[in-house]
């Protein structure tokens, strides 16, 4: 392996500061695996169902926490976690849509058709309406459940929006990204729309107030008109800190001294987001949910390093499947933890908050066969063993095929030329593309990407289509160990094997030019009838239009958007 390093750093100046310390030489067995996800945990021991705040941050890299050693300034989430439980074992998926969708319905993106990239604005496409929610779940339970922020789980029909899948009230966005102040989104040239939401409207009035601040008293609202007496669920799905990169003046001025323009803005962001959790966490106090309540930090995936965010010294970036796109930054906070003020290693996944929260609910799970979670609460609280031993991190048959992988270098029961992860014990495989593969430092120099961003670079990676790593041992995945190993590769391709036998066809229609918001008053919404049905029945290509006459007199404008999104969308995430 050849590992070129910068001018004043290297492996001694790392092993310097910790980040090289581990015994990697003494990889371990697999573990054994799990067989049933649903844990008939018992009941935790409270008085009443306890209020349930989760906090999800949008493209915030694992460096970018202060107590993972960052130089951008979150007080109030180093002292949530803090007080509270650091998880430190803890995977997300490398892009939005995954991660939300498998928090929303504790599922496996092959088990939801969502393996493959995420839900664009003009996609006739949502999460499966098959799917009973998480807030759907809590309804049950009877919890109030509220949601401020992000949606990305597609819109395209009324009843894929929130107020439709489980929560009572909505005020945010559907696409992906939108300006923090205008709240518009371009999905391409000439394809832009206004896209805040009150409900089932737009929420045309709300323009002109930063986001981080819109949503932060939303919540305040919440908790200010209902009763601390009966349970509430609010997801609070921040915008922050995904791009674009915009933040109020006064908290850029903090990072005056900071040289590069890109990090600077979004440290400013950062900070202004733990600001917002500050306020959310004194709402609780204030009125009186606090002692019963349980506040869940999650990041949704890996940070965007061209744009200012740093995994450092996590290996890749957002959409990958390296340690630096999947593992998050994570905590939970609660009077009602009975282990507080400690790190977690236990194993834990954006799907486990699904069973989770619904059993410390008091929900019923019976009725929901399948889920991929599994209840961590005992993990968390009493720091008990995790009951999860892997992680499905996905297959992906739609992305880009490795050029150089093959059935034979599979030993014939898997194809390495396919995107695929997965982690069993203390192994983790990785096959066909990963993604960028780079080390990168947090980028605090002026001329970053200039030297800085070759610090660390793999040079024998473009030729291979396998790779295995021992994460327990190398958290950092310096050290391939596939040719050394290749017993544990094979076990870990026949658990691929085993899921994609489980795997339903992929959700990724053709973009419909109906979507346009010149079609939609301006903005993003849905556009889709009920009576058109769901385009998706029956496999993996989409129905043709019952409506011939009106695909006639649009096909030209189809085609035409069709074009552009080849051309210019290829790379959106």
């Amino acid at each position: 392996m050849a590992v070129y390093a910068l001018t004043g750093f290297s492996l001694v100046s790392l092993l310097s500061f910790g980040y090289l310390s581990w015994d990697w030489m003494k990889p371990s067995l697999v573990a054994d695996v799990a067989t049933d996800p649903v844990e008939k945990s018992p009941p935790p021991a409270f008085s009443r169902p306890p209020h349930i705040i989760f906090i999800l941050t949008d493209d915030q890299g694992y460096h970018d926490v202060g107590y993972h050693g960052s130089d951008i300034q979150t007080p109030t989430l180093d002292r949530l976690a803090a007080e509270g439980v650091k998880l430190e074992n803890y995977y997300i998926q490398p892009i939005c849509t995954p991660s939300r969708s498998q928090l929303i319905t504790g599922r496996y993106q092959i088990h939801t058709g969502l393996q493959h990239s995420i839900i664009r604005p003009r996609q006739p496409n949502c999460l499966p309406l098959d799917q009973v929610t998480l807030p759907q779940k809590l309804q049950e339970a009877g919890y109030s459940t509220h949601m401020v922020g992000k949606w990305h789980l597609g819109f395209y029909k009324k009843e894929c929006l929130p107020t439709r899948r489980g929560f009572d009230t909505f005020l945010g966005s559907l696409t992906g990204n939108v300006d923090y102040y205008t709240y518009d989104n371009c999905d391409g040239p000439g394809v832009c729309g206004y896209d805040l939401h009150e409900g089932e409207d737009v929420a045309w009035d709300q323009s002109g107030k930063y986001s981080t601040f819109l949503y932060t008293q939303r919540v305040s609202k919440i908790l200010a008109s209902h009763s601390p007496k009966e349970p509430i669920f609010i997801y609070v799905a921040f915008q922050a800190v995904h791009t674009p990169l915009q933040s109020p003046k006064e908290y850029i001025y903090r990072y005056r001294s900071m040289g590069n323009v890109a990090r600077r803005k979004y440290a400013a962001m950062v900070t202004c987001m733990d600001e917002a959790v500050k306020n959310i966490t004194w709402a609780l106090k204030k009125y009186g949910y606090y002692d019963n309540s349980v506040i869940v930090f999650s990041t949704d995936n890996g940070g965007q390093t061209f744009s200012g965010g740093s995994n450092w010294p996590l290996r890749g970036r957002k959409g990958t499947y390296w340690e630096g796109g999947v593992r998050g930054i994570g905590f939970v906070h609660s009077p009602l933890i009975k282990r507080k003020r400690r790190t977690s290693w236990a194993l834990v996944h954006i799907t486990d908050w699904y069973p989770t929260l619904v059993s410390l609910a008091r929900g019923n799970l019976s009725n929901v066969p399948g889920l991929d979670g599994y209840n961590v609460w005992p993990a968390i609280s009493e720091g008990k063993e995790s009951p999860r031993t892997e992680i499905l991190h996905n297959i992906d048959p739609l992305y880009n095929h490795a050029k150089y992988g093959s059935l034979e270098d599979g030993f014939g029961i898997w194809n390495t030329a396919v995107q695929a992860s997965i982690r069993v014990g203390e192994w983790k495989l990785l096959t066909g593309d990963p993604g960028y593969s780079d080390w990168i430092p947090p980028q605090t120099l002026t001329n970053f990407p200039g030297s800085w961003w070759n610090l660390e670079r793999l040079t024998d990676g473009v030729r291979k289509s396998v790779w295995l790593f021992n994460i327990t041992a190398d958290p950092y995945e310096r050290y391939d160990l596939s040719d050394q190993r290749p017993d544990v590769v094979r076990t870990l391709l026949m658990r691929l094997v085993h899921y994609n036998r489980t795997a339903i066809p992929v959700r990724y229609p053709a973009e419909n030019p109906r979507a346009h918001p010149d079609f939609n008053g301006g903005a993003w919404g849905p556009w889709a009838s009920e009576d058109d049905g769901d385009e998706w029945e029956g496999g993996r290509e989409p129905l043709k239009s019952r409506n011939k006459k009106k695909k006639c007199k649009i096909c030209k404008l189809r085609s035409f958007f069709r074009k552009l999104n080849t051309r210019l969308m290829s790379n959106r995430i």
